[in-house]
């Protein structure tokens, strides 16, 4: 973290063993931490509905496997708040239907107050609870057309949820042709071992992996129904992800690929 940190006001722990909430700003970047250096979010406080980091931009590459005309009808969910930007971005850019799971009620708070996450509405609603527990729910099963993971603790070290069972839960989440995103950054994770549980959940034929990025972020996606991709099409849809939301799709294509060729 650097010298601009900030500890929240009111600091007193709710009920629950929680690492504190704590933000910094930097460049006009603001970024949420768990009382560690690890960033957990950020957020360009100019453009607070932007994606600024890299690898939450990746975590969007869903939108190249549906017809772009259809994605205000769908419905994303995200598991892990950290500073609500794919929940903001679908939300506010992409006009969907977006629910967001998040176990720490601080998050929460600070993301209300200070990363901007708007009230909940008839087409947002941010649920405190747990998520392995959360996304076993039968109201959710179906129905979820993209599906962004991203759990982990205030050290960072490895994903909090990352077993075939988990995997599969969140298979269930999933319309027909609905998809997963996952983060895989992690120092003591084992991208290999993550893989062959999401594989193992899915099915080889249906995962796609990016290369890390420089920060060690390796986004995973995982569709619901695995299909023949015509490579072309998912040029095109590039395209217009890059031109209509301004997500930087094309260059996705060169780091994207199937797991299985």
């Amino acid at each position: 973290m650097n010298p601009s940190d900030k500890q929240m006001p009111d600091t007193e722990l709710p009920e629950g063993d929680f690492p504190e909430v704590n933000y910094s700003d930097y460049r006009g970047v603001r970024s949420l931490h768990l009382g560690t250096p690890w960033i957990q979010g950020s957020m360009r406080v100019a453009d607070p509905f932007d994606l600024e980091l890299e690898y939450v931009q990746r975590m969007m590459a869903w939108l190249v496997f549906v017809e772009p005309s259809s994605v205000s009808k769908r419905h994303a969910m995200q598991l892990g708040l950290g500073a609500a930007s794919i929940t903001k971005f679908c939300r506010k850019k992409l006009h969907m239907t977006v629910t967001a799971v998040e176990v720490n009620p601080q998050v929460i708070a600070v993301c209300r107050s200070l990363f901007k996450l708007p009230p909940d509405d008839e087409r947002q609603r941010v649920v405190l609870a747990n998520a392995a527990e959360e996304i076993r729910n039968p109201m959710w099963h179906g129905t979820v057309d993209a599906l962004a993971v991203d759990l982990y603790d205030h050290e960072a070290a490895a994903p909090v949820l990352d077993s075939a069972a988990f995997y599969a839960d969140c298979r269930q989440l999933l319309t027909g042709d609905g998809a997963m995103t996952v983060n895989l950054f992690g120092r003591s994770s084992s991208y290999e071992q993550s893989l062959a549980k999401i594989s193992e959940a899915f099915g080889e034929d249906a995962v796609w992996a990016f290369k890390p990025t420089r920060e060690g972020n390796t986004i995973v996606l995982a569709l619901r129904t695995p299909s023949n991709i015509n490579k072309t099409l998912l040029a095109q849809r590039a395209e217009v992800v890059e031109r209509r939301w301004g997500l930087p799709a094309a260059k996705w294509m060169r780091a994207f690929k199937p797991v299985v060729a």
